[in-house]
């Protein structure tokens, strides 16, 4: 057995046939659960990877997941790693244009959807030359009958299109109708796995990698908090050793590489995964007082403030003794939001964890990490800071850019280019280098300064948003905020925040935001423009949406 992922999961299958893997929640009360063990949840996926290879679909080959979470989701994935199809994620907000470009950038040869996007999907499949097998999850919405001019008027108001007539194969009667014996061939560790990533500073990128590389870099090489499996079959051995009792709940939607990542690492230690359609805090809390979970992992203050408003209002006293951590990735926590959901939730421990679909795991956040000393990291040991020129550590207290080695993946998928900016050979090793500009300190800690790629250039100094975003929202009135750069005349850009009020917050000027950020940032890093807006535009998983912020920000500098 090789460091495959679906060899892995099936070592821990044997084991553990009868243990809970997998629950999904529609909303909690309702009876709209599924529950499957783990021998249910293999043979669920077998059948699966029999239709797949029945229909024509051949190993190498890529097939989309265009879906909400769901048991399908998962039972997806695992079905075309067990018949070594390539996954690749597709994000549920795309349009259609979006969609054709990834579509054909990721060579998608089958695509797994959800109905409701039916419309979509009919749309963009013109305009691709190999998706040839479409599974369709759910029945899609009933066609509209003849539109009256106030009905089409209307009718472009929802993200969910009239269904058309649309040839493709359902997903019940697709896994009923395959094998739920597994009879595949050999596996191996070179075995691709394609998350694709980006869309808020350009078109995404698909990020090759082998699955022994993820295995090591994105699922901790199967033990998050001890040593790494020495040996594939060392995986199933301490599964066999241990017991169950943990629960995971990664919140944000599927279709973002850490909400599955997080899934398989509770499946490589033989524990159970929730999960929920989409993120409604209330049944978020609900759940986790009901099924007991132990580690929920988020994205940021976007996800994690709704949880205080609802611990705050309607589920006051919900019992969440059950929890252990709550985690996030893809956007910190602020220091003021931590200390909110602590004092509600003295025991629970917050990790504001750092990584990327490039490089997997950097490391974690200090426990000082915040406004006044920056987000400082205590990184893994294939991480350092280099100069992005020559590749070279920089010296202690010198901006370079965050760089991981080892297990790193190959590439991205049909652009050399890219490839070759990002990823170099040094010595006999391969790195990453990602976009994250950093400086390292005598003891080793790294302080993330922010992205290259949104460093705003004001008068000559560089100011990165997050660091001003953690300012604002260290004030009582704001729930949310933004940093983007706007042109300027006399500065080239300056710092524009955009910000989203608290429900019944009195009105905020920009003088009393440049006092209260006078006390925590130097003079060149204080907005320049305040923006107030009903909602900030982030991604359904909670990151931020920059291009946004900037053309808001922009158009209202503009019409002042």
């Amino acid at each position: 057995m090789e460091y495959n992922l679906a060899d892995l999961f099936e070592s821990v299958v044997d084991v553990v046939p009868d243990r809970e893997a997998l629950v999904y929640v529609d909303h909690p009360g309702t009876g709209a659960e599924r529950r499957l063990t783990y021998a249910e949840l293999d043979a669920a996926a077998n059948r699966l990877a029999h239709h797949l290879i029945d229909s024509g679909i051949r190993p190498g080959e890529h097939l989309g997941l265009h879906l909400y979470n769901g048991i399908e989701y998962l039972q997806t994935v695992l079905a075309c790693l067990k018949a070594r199809i390539v996954p690749v994620n597709v994000n549920y907000r795309y349009v259609e244009e979006e969609l054709v470009y990834l579509y054909r950038d990721a060579d998608l040869a089958a695509l797994v959807f959800d109905a409701e996007f039916t419309g979509r999907v009919a749309a963009a499949l013109p305009q691709t030359e190999k998706l040839r097998h479409l599974v369709r999850v759910g029945t899609p919405p009933a066609r509209r009958p003849t539109t009256t001019p106030q009905r089409a008027a209307s009718q472009h108001s929802t993200s969910f299109e009239d269904a058309p007539e649309l040839a493709c194969a359902a997903f019940a009667d697709a896994e009923a109708g395959g094998s739920p014996e597994r009879g595949f061939g050999p596996r191996s560790a070179d075995d691709l796995f394609i998350i694709y990533t980006g869309g808020t500073t350009g078109m995404p990128k698909g990020v090759m990698w082998r699955q022994e590389d993820l295995f090591f870099a994105g699922l901790f090489g199967g033990d998050p908090a001890g040593e790494p499996v020495k040996r594939p079959e060392e995986l199933a051995e301490r599964v066999a050793a241990g017991g169950s009792g943990i629960t995971f709940f990664p919140a944000p939607p599927l279709m973002h590489g850490t909400s599955t990542l997080t899934s398989f690492i509770a499946f490589n230690y033989g524990q159970r995964v929730v999960i929920h359609r989409k993120y409604a805090p209330e049944e978020v809390l609900r759940t986790i007082e009901k099924e007991k979970v132990s580690s929920v992992s988020l994205v940021g203050d976007a996800m994690l403030r709704p949880l205080i408003d609802a611990l705050h209002g309607p589920l006051k006293g919900t019992d969440l003794s059950s929890l252990f951590s709550v985690s996030s990735s893809g956007a910190i926590m602020s220091e003021t939001v931590r200390a909110q959901f602590q004092a509600l939730v003295p025991n629970v421990l917050l990790l504001n964890n750092f990584g990327s679909s490039e490089s997997g795991s950097n490391g974690k956040a200090t426990d000082d990490s915040g406004p006044e000393k920056g987000f400082r990291l205590e990184v893994n040991e294939r991480t350092r800071v280099v100069d992005p020129a020559t590749y070279a550590e920089v010296a202690v207290g010198e901006v370079g850019r965050l760089a991981q080695r080892g297990h790193v993946p190959l590439g991205y998928y049909n652009d050399p280019a890219k490839t070759a900016e990002t990823f170099f050979q040094k010595g006999d090793e391969r790195w990453v280098l990602l976009g994250d500009m950093a400086t390292v300190d005598e003891a080793g800690i790294v302080t993330v300064l922010g992205r290259g790629s949104q460093c705003i250039n004001t008068g000559g100094e560089k100011v990165y948003p997050e660091e001003v975003e953690q300012a604002l929202k260290s004030h009582p009135d704001v729930y949310d905020a933004l940093v983007a750069g706007v042109p300027d005349a006399k500065w080239g850009n300056h710092v524009a925040a955009v910000v989203q009020l608290r429900a019944g917050a009195a009105a905020l000027d920009l003088e009393t935001v440049q006092t209260h950020c006078r006390t925590r940032l130097a003079g060149y890093k204080i907005p320049r423009q305040l923006v107030i807006t009903e909602h900030i535009e982030r991604s359904p998983s909670g990151k931020a949406d920059y291009r946004w912020a900037r053309t808001v920000a922009a158009a209202e500098d503009a019409g002042a």
